[in-house]
């Protein structure tokens, strides 16, 4: 048996068991969940390096997601705050690297 101890996507254990496989799980405590998205998050970004499709893309946004509602962030109100930013401060389009400043 492989030993994974990660997070996974909450139809996953219906998939392993509809190949007829068996498996161990259990639900993680609040604590456990955070540190178990934070570690997915570093995970799905080390994907999208390797491989930058919409795919890998798409599971960073789930896990962004996630985090959101595990903080209690109304998703509407980050985009607002992402799209207030940007006008205010600009976005990265320029590509701009800052090589030094004063002060």
């Amino acid at each position: 048996m492989k030993i994974y101890n990660k997070l996974i996507r909450d139809k996953i254990p219906e998939i392993i068991e509809g190949k007829g496989k068996s498996f161990t799980l259990h639900r993680a405590d609040d604590r456990e969940y955070l540190n178990a998205l934070r570690e997915k998050i570093s995970e799905e970004v080390g994907e999208f390096y390797e491989d930058p499709s919409a795919e890998e893309m798409g599971d960073i946004l789930e896990v962004l997601h996630a985090l959101m509602d595990y903080h209690n962030l109304d998703k509407n109100e980050v985009e607002k705050t992402r799209e207030a930013k940007a006008r205010k401060r600009g976005k990265f389009e320029k590509q701009l690297i800052l090589e030094s400043a004063e002060g």
